[in-house]
């Protein structure tokens, strides 16, 4: 089992969309028995995927090892892929993670589902605090999704550089240029500087997902920003396989 986060230290750079769409490649394109662990209390991934779960105050409880994963993950209706949901009760997930004496809690917990899993896709929230150390400590693989420009590239490889300079053994980082317009100067100078990097387009069909709850793949298969993701997926697939 492979535990992927995708993180950023800030929001408003398409993270949960981008893990809604992974989640689906990973269950639909490798028939990965997948996981989505929504850890964002605005629970915008759970929105999309379980839109009539009741909302309860749970989530805080799996962390806590006060209610186990399995009580809480529900089946989304796309074969292979389940959903554990997140709830209000992460609001404060930086001070419950501080107040642990466990610093690989979300390791430990992932470690209790690989038997029923494959990959575990998390949708991480933004920041820096004890969080991110969590999701340091438990991920095999970060994706990184910026918006492209010289300030946001500029600011990734300076997270990348802590990331990567924590210890021996830390995850490898993907960065993902994600929500690109190429029309966008700052875009299309971001790009060219950075030719190998990978690119999911702005799209439409990626702003019908909360409308039509579902991942793009489900309606839009043949849709440019449906192949960039699949062409991504490859690619952590083959970096999960080398590692």
């Amino acid at each position: 089992m492979a535990n992927i986060a995708v993180y950023s230290s800030k929001g408003g750079v398409g993270k949960t969309s981008l893990s809604v769409n992974l989640a689906w490649a990973a269950a639909t394109l490798s028939s990965r028995r997948t996981l989505l662990w929504d850890l964002d209390a605005q629970a915008a991934a759970s929105f999309i995927l379980a839109p009539k779960r009741k909302g309860g105050d749970e989530a805080r409880a799996v962390i806590e090892r006060d209610l186990s994963p399995t009580k809480l993950i529900v089946p989304t209706g796309i074969p292979n892929l389940d959903l554990l949901p997140a709830d209000a009760s992460l609001r404060t997930l930086d001070l419950l993670f501080a107040g642990l004496d466990s610093k690989k809690r979300l390791l430990r917990i992932s470690e209790d589902l690989e038997k029923s899993y494959d990959r575990i896709i998390i949708d991480c929230p933004p920041g820096l605090g004890v969080t991110a150390e969590q999701i340091i400590r438990g991920a095999s693989l970060i994706l990184l999704p910026l918006i492209p420009s010289a300030l946001s590239t500029r600011a990734a490889d300076e997270l990348i550089h802590h990331l990567g300079g924590r210890k021996k053994g830390a995850p490898p980082v993907l960065p993902v240029f994600n929500l690109v317009d190429r029309r966008r100067l700052a875009h299309k100078s971001a790009l060219e500087g950075a030719p190998d990097q990978h690119v999911i387009p702005m799209a439409s069909a990626v702003e019908q997902m909360a409308d039509r709850h579902a991942p793009v793949g489900v309606y839009a298969p043949r849709a440019p920003v449906t192949k960039a993701i699949a062409a991504l997926w490859t690619d952590v697939e083959r970096q999960l396989t080398r590692g």
